[in-house]
């Protein structure tokens, strides 16, 4: 690292604003879903080939790695950025609104791309620090099972392109925009999914007597399932469990012979996860049986805990701090029941997930929304608070 050189600023970063919205919005305009970012890949790809990176395509199946080695710095830090879309229309009304129905960014992932991608263009003009530098671009994480950081690191990742440190980021509405969000230990809950399938006995709707209905059963074990949280689990303890998916019968005449619930499962200690896998099962099986019919219940362990090492967040926090100010970092913020698939790398290096805020009040549309859209005003924040990192990481 050049002594005499300066550690990059938000202010370094406005010029490239208009070029990092217009990437953006390219990217927001072309979703793809996971396993399937060809085409975000491919612009990834070529942006780090046209600014000097090293690339390595296909890492996990449709992830990019981009490489850039300056001076003879032994550190090495890796930094995250995911890629994949959801399968959701889009209902923003925007101009660059989702092309391709059934699909859109609506998790801010084409902001986090874009934040990563501005980073990596700011350290090879600048060059201003003496390591390795690896940038991880990955598919997939919203799958929630066999996801992209599962396949990235079962591809080698930390064996071909080793860090001494990982470090990744999500947006977060609720708060301003450019605010820093930190914590130490666990942050993010492990979440499982359940598929439950209850087989009854149908028939003609006129005749219920003749049939074990298994609409009934399924709304009963609905409700059974609310007492899990409030009866059975530690109250100091935190756990979720929601009932997304409910699906029986195709006409209002017919009494269907079987129907499927699928649920998300979050919870943060290894003990209540495997209460709620428990009372889960439990629940679902005696309350079929009560009625005549039986549950098969499928439990689907996903993503672990994101747990964030003290020494890289306390680090990153610090590099915050001078970047933004102290008004605009949350050093210890609440923990979030939402998920991370970020967690299997921070099972294999020491590193800190972030969060950074896309706005409040009509500014605050949540994730996984069709009106959802990523602010752009953090992308010159994002993309000069990963350059600081860098600089100051790799500058010993």
């Amino acid at each position: 690292m050049n002594s005499t050189a300066r550690l990059t600023e938000v202010s370094d970063l406005a010029p490239a604003a208009d070029s990092l919205r217009d990437i953006r919005h390219h990217i927001h305009h072309h979703p793809e879903l996971a396993f399937e970012e060809v085409g975000t890949a491919a612009l990834v790809a070529d942006k780090l080939t046209q600014w000097g990176w090293e690339v390595t395509r296909e890492v996990g199946l449709t992830g990019v790695v981009g490489t850039l080695k300056v001076g003879d710095g032994k550190r090495r830090i890796g930094i995250r950025a995911d890629m994949d879309a959801l399968p959701i229309v889009e209902q923003t009304g925007l101009p660059y609104a989702s092309g391709t129905p059934g699909k859109m960014h609506a998790c801010g992932h084409d902001g986090h791309t874009t934040m990563l991608l501005g980073a990596a263009q700011r350290l090879a003009a600048t060059r201003n620090f003496s390591g390795t530098v690896h940038l991880y671009f990955q598919p997939a994480e919203e799958r929630g099972i066999d996801s992209g950081a599962v396949k990235m690191i079962e591809d080698g990742l930390f064996e071909r392109f080793p860090c001494d440190a990982v470090f990744g980021l999500h947006n977060h509405p609720g708060e301003e925009p450019g605010v820093l969000l930190f914590r130490k230990g666990p942050f993010m809950a492990a979440g499982d999914k359940a598929v439950i399938m209850i087989e009854g006995v149908g028939g003609h709707a006129a005749r219920p007597h003749l049939t074990v209905d298994p609409v009934v059963v399924a709304a009963s074990i609905v409700m059974a399932l609310q007492t899990i949280v409030a009866r059975n689990v530690d109250p100091s303890q935190p756990a979720v469990v929601t009932v997304g998916s409910m699906h029986a019968g195709t006409a209002n005449n017919v009494i269907s012979g079987s129907a499927k619930l699928e649920l998300s499962v979050r919870s943060f200690s290894p003990e209540v996860r495997a209460l709620l896998k428990k009372r889960i099962t439990e629940l679902a099986e005696s309350q079929a049986a009560s009625y005549g019919a039986k549950a098969n219940v499928e439990y689907i362990e996903g993503y672990p805990v994101v747990i964030n090492s003290d020494a890289e967040t306390d680090f990153a926090v610090e590099v915050a701090r001078e970047l933004v100010g102290d008004d605009k970092v949350v050093a210890q913020t609440a923990m979030l029941m939402g998920s991370e698939d970020f967690a299997f790398m921070l099972q294999k290096r020491p590193g800190t997930f972030l969060r950074i805020g896309n706005g409040v009040g009509e500014d605050a549309c949540m994730v996984h929304n069709p009106n959802y859209d990523f602010n752009d005003r953090n992308l010159p924040v994002g993309a000069a608070f990963w350059t600081r990192l860098v600089e100051k990481y790799l500058a010993r």
